[in-house]
């Protein structure tokens, strides 16, 4: 999908003002509501928009021990353990991967233990081999779009001119 300069100017203020009304967006950018309107329909129809809910913090509901967690799986049961792994709380995201492993979860736990909990319930699933934990100690970037949104704009603007 071609993101556009005007797209990129609404996906900012998306992100830097989630909460502001489409109206005010409308008055911000200087362009009509319906405009504004057919552009953000566009852009959820897409895919580009993909969500419009809050961010939450693991941390502050009591999870703040990040983990990332490869999981290796028995060939031919990648589906059943990822539909396993949907049932599992503490697992906040999954992807199949490519290299050491079948699978990456990015598990939340309350402490140590809990996580501890967590990989024994992941290594009883049916299909699971093994698992091989990885502690994130620290965030350095946190998950972010804007400058990928910008980049994106930038390079749409320098195709058209």
């Amino acid at each position: 999908m071609a993101v556009d300069e005007l797209d990129t100017r609404i996906l900012r203020l998306l992100i830097e003002q989630p909460r502001t009304s489409v109206r005010e967006y409308a008055r911000v950018l200087g362009i009509a509501r319906g405009t504004l309107q057919a552009r953000l329909d566009r852009l959820e129809r897409e895919g580009v928009i993909t969500g419009t809910g809050p961010v939450l913090s693991p941390a502050a509901l009591g999870h703040p021990v990040l983990a990332f967690v490869h999981i290796e799986v028995t060939q031919g049961h990648l589906d059943e353990v990822g539909d396993a792994l949907a049932a599992v709380p503490e697992i906040v995201e999954a992807f199949s991967i490519t290299g050491g492993g079948d699978l990456l979860t990015r598990v939340v736990a309350r402490d140590n233990g809990h996580l501890e909990d967590v990989i024994q319930r992941l290594i009883q699933l049916p299909g699971v081999v093994r698992t091989r934990t990885e502690m994130a100690l620290r965030e350095r970037v946190p998950h972010r779009l804007l400058p990928l949104v910008e980049a994106v704009g930038r390079a749409a603007g320098r195709q058209r001119g």
